[in-house]
């Protein structure tokens, strides 16, 4: 006889995230629920599997070997099971950030199709740094990499920010020449002023007031607004590669923000034959556009 498999799942999550409340999110159940389920699987065991410190919470450490082949075989067991439906459905489910899902994989997404008439793609939103979990998509494209053993973190490009502006609007205004200059231009704002400010901040700027112009709560919809001429937008210069290659857009200044930051492909550990093919597809599509960059 052997406990549970939610139980193990449970122990699985709490000790690789080394906390009960990341673990009831990630598995979408309560916190009492967790503790619920590591209890029964203690006395099963007729040993405690983590010492209780106040707020926090510590793996014993003669449950480490335990907590890591559970992640070792749960990975496995989930790579099958997505394989064998995989094989009856032939749906492949992407989850992908609005700015990747329609500046990259929407237009590209029929040289992976034509090559691959036995895979159905799904396309679905992720949430920017979203987190992967399997039986949610087959493939995640998001902000930030995924360190867990049972996954697979594929590095695609910075998020590193620059002023991009559209040849229209230079028609109408002409190019500003300076920091000062593109700071006293007009501005387009993504969810909140204060990535133009820390721009500015970073360009030897001191502002006096707040910074003026429209503020866009989705992404795409800042898109559209400095393709459109409506101004002067701060935009991950890889994300619009193809607007900037085919001179839709224009970079105004070498000064970035976020470069610390990056978009990441991540799939189960190890990843089904679809996802592979998928993942090898789209790194190379994101290679090839680094390259003629």
């Amino acid at each position: 006889m052997m406990p549970s498999l939610s139980a193990l799942r449970v122990f699985e999550a709490a000790a690789r995230l080394n906390s009960f409340s990341r673990a009831a999110d990630e598995l979408h159940v309560t916190h009492a629920a967790v503790s619920h389920q590591i209890r029964l699987l203690e006395d099963w065991f007729g040993r405690p599997l983590f010492l209780r410190e106040k707020r926090t919470v510590r793996l014993v450490p003669d449950a480490t070997a335990l907590a890591q082949t559970l992640s070792v075989s749960l990975a496995r067991i989930e790579a099958e099971t997505r394989a064998f439906r995989m094989k009856a459905t032939g749906e492949l489910t992407v989850a992908c950030i609005a700015s990747i899902a329609t500046r990259w994989l929407i237009p590209a997404l029929p040289d992976f199709l034509k090559p691959n008439p036995d895979i159905n793609v799904r396309v679905v939103y992720a949430m920017g740094e979203q987190r992967f979990r399997e039986g949610d998509c087959d493939v995640l494209i998001t902000l930030g990499e995924d360190r867990s053993e049972t996954r697979e973190s594929t590095w695609l490009f910075s998020r590193a920010n620059r002023p991009v502006v559209s040849p229209a609007y230079l028609a109408r205004r002409g190019m500003p020449e300076t920091a000062e200059a593109i700071a006293a231009a007009d501005l387009l704002h993504d969810e909140t002023p204060d990535r133009w400010l820390k721009w500015c901040r970073k360009a030897g700027l001191q502002m006096d007031g707040p910074l003026r112009g429209p503020v866009f709560q989705d992404f795409n919809l800042l898109a559209t607004a400095v393709i459109a001429g409506h101004g002067i937008a701060l935009c991950p210069t890889e994300v619009f590669r193809r607007e900037l290659d085919n001179g839709d857009l224009v970079i105004l200044s070498d000064i970035e923000t976020l470069t610390d930051e990056s978009y990441f492909l991540v799939t189960a550990r190890p990843a089904s034959v679809a996802a592979g093919k998928f993942r090898d597809w789209f790194c190379g599509l994101a290679g090839s556009f680094r390259e003629s960059g």
